[in-house]
């Protein structure tokens, strides 16, 4: 009945009709001396015309109302009122209809025109007993508001709930694809920092290699060497990421050997290994470390590895051969060393921008293709996908980033990233 309505109104209407219809020959058969029975085809018809709106209630409620309301003058003037209960049934389940769908003040019009019919009915058809019918009207009227009141509260309490459930379940499927977009962007950045760190080094190794291959062929087994084994790294580190990916359970720790297996990410202590690494492929790294980097949390630890490391490749592939680089990193607690906050780590990468810059790494029409000047360097791969790797690392932690041209000459990136115990 709920998912179709009208059936079962309709079947209300049908039952009214088959009882009027009952009662109407009952009272033919054998009739009662002081009540009058109209003739047929006056009364049923009237009861058609006033049950056939019945199957409508819902959807025109006030329709419906009023269209019993006018149609019950005629049906009681006739008579029928007295051998067919039909009128006031079907009274009751108007104004039942009014206040479940169209609301209190509504409802309260059309009690009052009903009580205004109903009082001159009684007046005029039945003075001696006029108030109590008016009285037993007015109890049939209260119980019929206050059955519609009932519904119409649950209604409202379902649709509430239902809207809810449904704004719930919009909040949930956003969360779920802004989680999706920052754990691609998150994917995202360590693809990029591990390929474009180790692809830069093994194509400088490559193109000298290829140099020395014949003057030199002892150093090109060492560019060969270094290629391989940051092949291997770079392998590894995709390895780790693709199972990560692959892996619905998060909770690995139990988890021992194999390739699957997720290794340590790094962290700021591991910039001297980087440093060695970018040396070995023609860019001097000088470090100035805060010994007490080591404490770091291992979110920022890590972010302070990434930018490092983004920094040195972006010398490494734009300053040109023989340039020299400058890091530091400090961690200045301040004076939240008690509390959640543990002050802030601050990154500067440096560089002196001398020499050529490498004509496959820069993107120069050959060999030969000259540096101008620090303006004109890209601050990181095509794309910017470095620098805004490196921003997104930054805001991660609530920090700032700044890359450009070093007022000496040369490259600078500086960031600053918040420090908080526990994350």
């Amino acid at each position: 009945m709920k998912a179709h309505p009208v059936v079962g109104d309709s079947l209300i209407a049908i039952v009214l009709f088959a009882l009027d219809v009952l009662v109407y020959a009952l009272f033919v058969a054998f009739p009662v001396p002081d009540i009058a029975t109209p003739p047929w085809y006056v009364g049923l018809p009237l009861i058609v015309i006033l049950l056939g709106v019945v199957p409508l209630r819902r959807k025109y409620p006030l329709v419906m109302a009023y269209w019993v309301l006018v149609w019950t003058i005629p049906y009681v003037a006739a008579g029928f009122g007295d051998v067919a209960f039909s009128v006031a049934v079907v009274s009751c389940i108007a104004l039942y209809t009014v206040v479940v769908y169209s609301g209190r003040r509504q409802a309260a019009f059309y009690t009052a025109l009903t009580l205004v019919v109903s009082l001159t009915h009684q007046i005029l058809q039945y003075p001696d007993d006029w108030v109590v019918n008016t009285v037993t009207v007015v109890l049939a009227l209260a119980l019929c508001w206050v059955l519609g009141e009932f519904v119409g509260a649950r209604r409202a309490y379902q649709a509430e709930v239902e809207a809810r459930l449904h704004l719930l379940e919009n909040e949930r499927h956003q969360a779920t694809r802004i989680a999706v977009a920052e754990e691609r962007e998150r994917i995202a950045r360590e693809l990029h920092d591990v390929v474009a760190h180790a692809v830069s080094v093994i194509v400088v190794h490559a193109d000298g290699a290829s140099y020395a291959v014949r003057k030199d062929p002892d150093l090109a087994e060492r560019a060969i060497g270094t290629i391989s084994d940051t092949g291997r790294s770079a392998l590894h580190e995709l390895r780790r990421l693709l199972a990560i990916l692959r892996d619905d359970d998060r909770d690995d720790e139990n988890r021992v050997g194999g390739e699957g297996a997720r290794t340590p990410q790094p962290t700021a202590a591991d910039l001297v290994e980087l440093a060695d690494r970018v040396e070995t492929a023609g860019l001097t790294v000088r470090l100035d470390l805060d010994e007490t980097i080591d404490e770091l949390p291992a979110g920022v630890s890590l972010g302070v590895y990434r930018i490092v490391q983004e920094a040195l490749t972006n010398s490494l592939k734009h300053a040109g051969v023989g340039t020299r680089a400058h890091v530091r990193v400090r961690w200045d607690r301040g004076a939240g060393r008690d509390t959640d906050h543990a002050g802030s780590v601050h990154i500067d990468v440096e560089d002196d921008g001398a020499g050529r810059a490498n004509p496959v790494l820069a993107g120069g029409p050959g060999a030969g293709a000259a540096r101008e000047g620090p303006a004109e360097r890209a601050p990181s791969a095509p794309g910017g996908n470095g620098l805004i790797g490196m921003r997104e690392r930054t805001n991660v932690h609530d920090g700032t980033l700044t890359a450009g041209p070093a007022p000496g000459g040369g490259w600078q990136v500086r960031a600053v990233l918040t420090v908080r115990l526990g994350g």
